[in-house]
């Protein structure tokens, strides 16, 4: 490969902002590491609710992964497998619907996670 060619594909490679985003996307997964670690105990349980909105965020991604997507759950349902997390402000029930990542149908119906099992 000459030179130019190498400059160009370089050029296109780190254009707008490539660099930055692709370490964004590796220090979120480090971070989120970190604060699944800071706040879960050895044995799956939560010990506590993070306080900081980001925090929380990173929390609340995790405990929606016990959910299979497209599979349709009664509150009932999703309360016991939110059993293993503290009760109180932030509980994960109020913010996974809060946050967007679990949908439920109007009028005290199912709860989802949207995709495909």
């Amino acid at each position: 490969m000459d030179k130019q060619a190498l400059e160009t594909a370089a050029r296109s490679l780190f254009a707008g902002g490539q660099i930055a985003r692709a370490a964004q996307d590796v220090d979120m997964d480090a971070y989120d590491r970190k604060v699944l670690a800071s706040f879960y105990l050895p044995d799956g349980r939560l010990k506590e609710i993070p306080a900081q909105r980001r925090k929380l965020e990173v929390v609340l991604r995790y405990v929606v992964k016990t959910f299979e997507p497209g599979v349709r759950y009664t509150e009932k349902q999703v309360n016991q497998k939110l059993a293993r997390f503290p009760r109180g402000h932030g509980h994960p029930a109020a913010g996974i619907g809060g946050y967007g990542l679990m949908k439920r149908e109007g009028g005290g119906g199912d709860y989802w996670v949207e995709g495909t099992p």
